[in-house]
């Protein structure tokens, strides 16, 4: 039997990679990309001639087959995303499940995910969370909404930036416009930015301030 490895990638400074995720992005037969032209990039950089195939949410569920089988016959494949840690709101999960139910090894490496820095930099209570991920665009908001202004807990979501200052405005008609949240955006970046204070606020800001980049949003749970 080969071995899966999950391997996290920047989520923009590239001095946030690993000496061992470079190094097993060195040794494995096979490297499942999201983007091969951005990861052919971050390969360059770090002088990585391994092979690589696209594997992407449009393709996973005909390649998983495929992939088992040169598992199965003793190839390495290490998964990567454009950025971060692969499985968390992005491909991944599929694949791993499908090796966990042939016995194959599964190996997920620690490394750059979004949430966890916003999180912890957001002054919000980080000792029980939840990680939501996208909100549904359409179907089902309305009922996620209304279960998470019940919820106690700190949540964690990613808005894409053009839905941002309407995302906040459903937190007032949902949250209420006093409860506590952070932005943060372009985490590990350059320009990165972290906006605290009530939803109002917020909201106020980047109505002046167009958002722009990636974007993690954390709300301060329902007070008890």
């Amino acid at each position: 039997m080969g071995k899966l490895f999950i391997v996290p990638t920047p989520i923009g400074n590239l001095e946030d990679m690993t000496l061992r995720a470079i190094r097993v992005l060195k040794e494995v037969d096979l490297i499942l990309a999201e983007d091969t032209r951005t990861s052919g990039k971050l390969l360059k950089h770090f002088d990585i001639g391994t092979h690589m195939h696209s594997h992407h949410m449009h393709n996973e569920h005909k390649t998983i087959e495929n992939l088992i089988s040169r598992l199965k016959t003793g190839e390495t494949i290490a998964l990567i995303s454009d950025a971060g840690t692969p499985a968390i709101s992005d491909p991944g999960f599929l694949l791993t499940r499908a090796c966990v139910e042939n016995g194959i090894t599964v190996e997920c490496l620690p490394g750059a995910t979004a949430f966890v820095p916003a999180l912890v930099n957001s002054g919000l209570p980080n000792d029980k969370f939840i990680f939501e991920g996208f909100l549904p665009d359409k179907k089902g908001k309305q009922t996620r909404y209304l279960a998470l202004a019940e919820e106690t807990r700190t949540m964690i979501l990613y808005v894409s930036p053009h839905k941002l200052v309407k995302t906040l405005t459903e937190f007032i008609t949902y949250f209420g416009e006093d409860r506590q949240i952070c932005i943060s955006r372009e985490l590990s970046k350059l320009h990165e930015e972290n906006v605290r204070g009530t939803v109002r606020e917020v909201l106020t800001h980047f109505q002046n301030k167009p958002p722009k980049g990636e974007i993690v949003v954390v709300v301060g749970g329902k007070s008890k």
